[in-house]
């Protein structure tokens, strides 16, 4: 498919994905609940975060987090006792467990009390090489700051090549601002330096349409996929995001 062809294919599935609608059956509508930038901020990350697998199942389980928080994340995160920390400990969505639950939950508090939050650490980061990669790889060393080996493996190296799928998903919805499903909330980092997104679908369909050649679902393959989208529109290459995750889960491209 020529780029022209290329353009207008995906252009129009943006156009018929990144519409309010999606929001019903996406884990973005639980970050949506709040009108607080600390609380969309933290339980964007929270719901981001366990985002894999079945997608009902990701919003069932970021629903209970909430309830578990009093639908209070940024107060609860800054002011939780042993015994409020207690109650999420019951907190399960597959492999992240409770103890995962209250660790980000403590390193959440040491980023909002001596970091600035979530913004200024992933905005710092992107300024040390004006790349998301350094924002992420530079989240990523604030975020493991204090002991917690284990949950390490929720939270993507991509420093190591791990293609940091939640973290691009994340950052897409705090800073593209499309006034229909993502939020624009931060300014430091423009629409134009976001990364894809890289899952199996939206991997499976940059293949079949030749924007992806590699096989492996790597920060390498990020960058050649966002690389090729950036082609097509330079200022917000991560709309595609839409459209390519659209026609796998909604048209089976």
């Amino acid at each position: 498919m020529i780029i022209e062809n290329m353009k207008e294919f995906l252009d129009e599935k943006v156009e018929k994905f990144n519409q309010p609608m999606f929001i019903e059956t996406d884990p973005i509508q639980i970050p949506k609940q709040f009108s607080n930038t600390k609380d969309i901020e933290i339980a964007g990350l929270l719901t981001a975060s366990i985002s894999w697998g079945n997608r009902s199942a990701i919003i069932k389980s970021a629903s209970k987090l909430m309830q578990m928080m009093d639908f209070q994340p940024f107060d609860f995160t800054l002011n939780a006792t042993k015994n409020d920390l207690m109650s999420v400990k019951k907190f399960v969505h597959r492999t992240f467990n409770g103890e995962d639950c209250i660790y980000f939950l403590r390193s959440l508090k040491n980023i909002y009390q001596n970091h600035g939050g979530l913004q200024q650490v992933f905005e710092k980061g992107f300024r040390q090489n004006q790349t998301v990669k350094s924002s992420l790889e530079y989240f990523y060393t604030v975020f493991f700051e204090i002991e917690g080996e284990r949950t390490r493996k929720h939270i993507s190296c991509v420093a190591k090549g791990a293609a940091g799928k939640r973290l691009n998903m994340y950052l897409r919805w705090l800073v593209r601002n499309d006034s229909r499903v993502d939020f624009g909330l931060w300014h430091g980092i423009p629409a134009s330096a976001l990364m894809l997104p890289l899952d199996v679908h939206t991997g499976n369909v940059t293949r079949k349409l030749g924007i992806l050649q590699r096989k492996t679902n790597d920060w390498k393959a990020v960058e050649e996929a966002t690389t090729a989208l950036r082609k097509l529109d330079p200022n917000d290459p991560v709309k595609y995001d839409f459209a390519l995750f659209g026609l796998g889960i909604f048209e089976n491209f």
